[in-house]
């Protein structure tokens, strides 16, 4: 069976706990290679993990960006949204499907549709 897990900062993801997910607390870049490479080899298909843990580790997760599984989704830390998480969102809706229907703009275009 799958499971989900949520890596970074511990104030950033204690709470994902009460939902009944795997919480990991992560306090530098080494130790995240670690775990995301744990978490690879142990049936997790979906990995959230704190917006700056995923920049530290970007050049890891670029290979899996392109697989099915895990899906590696970013969210923001106590410290604030850098809007990497919802860039990545975008980008796989583009890709997806070819236009952009979450933010309503079209890039061929480089405007908004009403």
């Amino acid at each position: 069976m799958y499971k989900i897990a949520v890596m970074g900062a511990y104030d950033s993801i204690y709470g994902f706990a009460a939902l009944g997910l795997y919480t990991f607390p992560v306090s530098d870049t080494r130790e995240g290679e670690r775990l995301l490479r744990r978490l690879l080899e142990n049936d997790y298909a979906v990995i959230y993990i704190t917006e700056a843990l995923a920049a530290s580790l970007a050049q890891k997760l670029s290979r899996y960006r392109e697989q099915v599984l895990p899906a590696i989704i970013q969210l923001p830390g106590v410290s604030g949204n850098t809007g990497a998480g919802a860039a990545g969102v975008k980008k796989s809706v583009r890709q997806a499907i070819g236009s952009d229907i979450l933010f309503g703009n079209d890039e061929r275009e480089g405007e908004s549709i009403p």
